[in-house]
């Protein structure tokens, strides 16, 4: 079993930045990917963004390339991600997820456990 929990959303002015973090617990953290995913008010859940086992590989959507970045540390069993030039847009719950495997994915049936999701509000 695996718990993920999601810190670090809040409210901020369009323009603005957050951080996330996902501390996960309960397996080998540094074996497998990681992404971040988010759900709009009325819409369906989405991709934002994977990171690999080591790190090295990233995937973006395109709506936030460019002013996410999505980083591990392996040693704290932790992801994050760094929201920059936020917009009313990115509004949304926001959802850490740990993969079934090592690679990083950007297909949500590849993810086997969730976090309970953290909410970030962007005014404009």
């Amino acid at each position: 079993q695996v718990q993920l929990v999601e810190a670090g959303g809040g409210l901020v002015q369009a323009g603005g930045s957050l951080r996330l973090s996902c501390a996960a617990s309960g397996r080998t953290f540094s074996s497998y990917g990681m992404g971040w995913f988010r759900r709009a008010p009325g819409k369906e859940r989405e991709f934002v963004a994977a990171i690999s086992w080591s790190g090295i590989i990233t995937y973006y959507a395109d709506s936030v390339k460019g002013r996410f970045t999505i980083s591990r540390d392996n040693a704290k069993n932790t992801v994050y991600l760094q929201m920059n030039s936020l917009k009313p847009e990115d509004t949304a719950v926001y959802y850490c997820a740990a993969a079934k495997y090592g690679r990083a994915t950007m297909q949500e049936y590849e993810y086997g456990y969730w976090g309970q999701g953290t909410q970030v509000t962007v005014s404009s």
